[in-house]
């Protein structure tokens, strides 16, 4: 094998395939892991009146998905499938008929400048679904909620490098490397769990990675989206949660002075 001559390229291997000499991270449950889909299917689907943190049920074929407020923060609310779908790395994500579950929580960001009671710049929001290594829950739930402030600056900063292409991110967010690269349009038409999925070399698994998804005025002026993604990794203490790039007190439009990180 030819070593490798051009740094990014080398980088891009190396997160996308992992080391392997550094052992997986320990899968972390809490006491109920279950708990989030009892909600769900307990009460958000009962046919009785729903409680208000149901704030929406989406039973079309295309979605298949409720929308609840979270408990942590003001503004957080969840997109969670309306069946059993245990995370990132449950292999219903990748058949043909699956819903794009991201698409329908980036439509749920309505909910989010709802609570605000203020507009909500799309290059403020974000998408995180976290990794089995960086969550607490065995049901997949996407976190609704904005960027910190810092991970905003960073995006906005290297917006001009990305493309089409996966690259890593020049600067690490939070002290992790991530991967990114950006779509266009006004909706989120691709799926990013489909097209992390066509990156990753054979020996790679799924349920080692965290995707965010940032709503972006790109370089060309037109709407878009940054995907980013990230893989645990014991050496620098990398669960793969992206909902550590959150703000669950919205700084960016609330003008709080402290960032709200969320708890798993």
């Amino acid at each position: 094998m030819r070593p490798c001559v051009v740094r990014s390229a080398c980088a891009l291997v190396l997160l996308l395939a992992g080391c392997a000499v550094t052992p997986p991270a320990p899968v972390r449950h809490a006491s109920d892991p279950d708990a989030l889909w009892r909600i769900v299917s307990t009460r958000c689907l009962a046919q009785a009146s729903r409680p208000p943190d149901c704030a929406a049920v989406w039973s079309d074929p295309a979605r298949q998905a409720v929308v609840l407020k979270d408990r942590h923060g003001s503004f957080q609310y969840l997109l969670v499938p309306s069946v059993r779908v245990s995370g990132i790395e449950d292999p219903a994500l990748l058949r043909a008929d699956a819903p794009n579950y991201f698409a329908s929580a980036w439509d749920a960001r309505s909910f989010v400048a709802q609570a605000l009671q203020r507009p909500l710049p799309r290059q403020y929001v974000s998408l995180a679904l976290n990794s089995p290594h960086g969550r607490s829950q065995e049901q997949l739930h996407i976190h609704i909620d904005c960027l910190r402030p810092d991970v905003y600056a960073v995006l906005q900063r290297q917006r001009t490098e990305l493309g089409p292409q996966w690259r890593v991110l020049a600067e690490p967010l939070l002290g992790h490397a991530y991967l990114a690269r950006t779509l266009h349009g006004e909706a989120l038409d691709q799926d990013p769990v489909r097209l992390l999925a066509a990156t990753l070399p054979a020996d790679a698994s799924l349920r080692d990675y965290s995707l965010v998804v940032a709503g972006a005025q790109l370089q060309d002026g037109r709407a878009g989206f940054i995907v980013l993604a990230t893989r645990q990794d014991a050496r620098s203490a990398n669960r793969a949660s992206g909902e550590e790039v959150q703000d669950h007190a919205c700084s960016l439009v609330t003008g709080a002075a402290q960032v709200l990180p969320g708890v798993r």
